[in-house]
């Protein structure tokens, strides 16, 4: 046979493939309905090992190279049939019909101006993230992370604004954590360019400085120019507008401060080097928090936490999930859960429009994958 017979007999194979796949869904289908009616699990574990047993016992006498990849096929199948099982068993779930609801009570207009909480003092990169998503904004300073959190859920605040994770140093860990301490709920977020510069009392020669202040992530965007200052201490501090503050404040003529451009102007500073970061495409992505669930038009990107089972297979069920449903992961963040040894919360973020079929039977079927879900939110995201 030569190339193109092969491939006709393929095509031959792919068709009857898809009429039985499709025959294998509808079942599915069946096996669903009876199992509503009866109130069996829809997973049973059992029978998933032994039909994999039996079909690898299978594929091995009739061609030894396709065992190993029967449990892949296997897996999938199953993970599709569970899926069109859950479409009858559980045409909704309490998240969806939140989700639902919240589409329907929001706003059309994200507001123009709110009181909103941030962390840090004037010119933090927390207020310039925050004038990109609030034109008119009422800004509240915290000293710290959590009292942003706290702002909200006292209601002190209808609005938080947060850094969640930048492209050169990664996830701001603590906010994860903090994620797990207080209920909220995400409504925007935003990706701002990050451009450090090293500001200094005027009059101030790069040559004098003895000491950097920054936010750790700050220093750890700048390695690269740091390491080329040679013996100059480096000192964290809450915020890099706070750095800028504090150098303003001292007599000291050898501090300098990694913070904003803006920072320069506002505090008196002489730039003493611009765009000092390690990476010219350093972003910094933050969030908009709300204690209520707030869901926008043109929303296509969801947030949520679960903590899974500690055994094996748990993530990758999560994980198949999505791929049968054609959803596109585009974060997924592990913290560990405090008080429990070697056992982690997952966060994800998926893109997909909160209009689809998809996503509206995802949300009515995912918490029967986990111990916990947390939906925190289905927003647009500015870039």
């Amino acid at each position: 046979m030569d190339l193109a017979e092969i491939r006709a007999r393929l095509d031959e194979v792919d068709s009857r493939l898809i009429d039985l796949f499709c025959q294998r869904l509808a079942l599915a289908e069946e096996v669903g309905a009876q199992k509503k009616e009866t109130g069996t699990p829809i997973l049973d574990p059992a029978r998933e090992r032994e039909k994999t047993a039996a079909l690898m016992e299978q594929a091995g006498a009739a061609n030894p190279d396709a065992v190993d990849y029967v449990p892949i096929l296997c897996s999938l199948l199953f993970e599709m049939s569970r899926a069109q099982q859950e479409k009858i068993v559980r045409p909704s779930s309490q998240t969806s019909r939140e989700i639902e609801a919240a589409i329907q009570n929001t706003p059309q207009l994200f507001p123009q101006n709110a009181v909103i909480a941030c962390q840090g003092v004037e010119g933090a990169y927390s207020q310039l993230a925050c004038e990109r998503l609030f034109p008119t904004p009422n800004i509240m300073y915290f000293r710290d992370f959590e009292g942003v959190f706290a702002a909200i859920d006292g209601g002190l605040c209808r609005y938080g604004v947060l850094p969640l994770e930048n492209s050169t140093a990664g996830s701001v860990n603590q906010i994860y954590d903090l994620m797990m301490r207080y209920n909220f709920r995400i409504v925007r977020s935003a990706r701002l360019k990050v451009d450090h510069n090293l500001l200094a009392k005027r009059g101030t020669k790069l040559s004098d400085i003895r000491e950097i202040v920054s936010h750790e992530q700050a220093i750890s965007q700048c390695t690269a120019f740091l390491q080329s200052l040679g013996n100059v201490k480096v000192t964290v501090c809450e915020n890099t507008a706070i750095a800028a503050q504090t150098v303003a404040a001292s007599d000291r003529t050898d501090l300098a401060a990694l913070s904003s451009r803006a920072c320069a102007e506002l505090y008196g500073l002489a730039n003493l080097a611009g765009s000092v970061q390690d990476k010219g495409n350093n972003y910094t992505r933050f969030i908009c928090i709300s204690k209520d669930l707030e869901i926008y038009p043109g929303a296509d990107r969801t947030s949520i936490m679960l903590t899974l089972p500690h055994k094996p297979g748990a993530l990758y069920k999560i994980l198949a999930r999505f791929y049968a449903l054609g959803i596109n992961l585009v974060k997924l963040e592990s913290r560990p859960l405090p008080d429990r040894d070697f056992e982690f919360m997952f966060y994800f973020d998926l893109e997909t429009t909160i209009y689809s079929p998809k996503f509206v039977q995802l949300m009515s079927n995912l918490e029967t994958l986990c111990e916990e879900m947390r939906y925190l939110g289905s927003y647009l995201e500015i870039v």
